[in-house]
Order: C-alpha cells, then sequence, then structure tokens
C-alpha cells in the first residue's frame, strides 16, 4: 500500500521524490526478495533481511505492488496520466 500511495502522491504533486523512493523500495525487492526462478518471496525480518526468506509470495503483491510500480515506470505517458478519478484499478 505504500507504493499505492507513492503512486497517487506523485500523480496528485508531480513530485519526482515519489518516485525515487519508489524506486527505491524497488531495488530493494529485487535485493533482498527476489528469487532465481523469478518470483519474489518474503522476508523474514524487514530489518534484518540478511536472515533468510519464507517459502512464499504473498498474492498481493504482484496485483497491487508491481501494478502500481509498472503505472510510475512503464514510460507509457498514457498510463501515466490517467484521470484517477475515472478509473479503477482491479
Amino acid at each position: 500500500e505504500v507504493i499505492e500511495s507513492m503512486y497517487y502522491l506523485w500523480l496528485a504533486t508531480g513530485r519526482e521524490v515519489y518516485r525515487e523512493w519508489a524506486w527505491t523500495m524497488f531495488s530493494a525487492f529485487e535485493t533482498h526478495s527476489r528469487v532465481d526462478s523469478g518470483g519474489y518471496s518474503v522476508i523474514h525480518h524487514a530489518s534484518r533481511p540478511q536472515q533468510g526468506r519464507g517459502d512464499r509470495q504473498e498474492a498481493y503483491f504482484m496485483a497491487e505492488t508491481l501494478k502500481y510500480l509498472y503505472l510510475m515506470f512503464s514510460g507509457d505517458a498514457a498510463l501515466q496520466k490517467l484521470p484517477v478519478a475515472q478509473w479503477v484499478f482491479n
């Protein structure tokens, strides 16, 4: 939900800092949660990711987190400027 909030804040304000923070979070996912098979896994302790990962990927991760990252970084100007008051992202 943090990434979703950053998406809406970026749309509302146009401030690039929200995209920068979102990219930092995505980079952390890539570093600490990505598994060799191509998915992502939970980590046992967010403050100590080196202590290992779990053996599952939460269902909401792709449906929510990656969706909003895609909308922010797709490079598709039409997607990035959708009138969010008229659309629901399901």
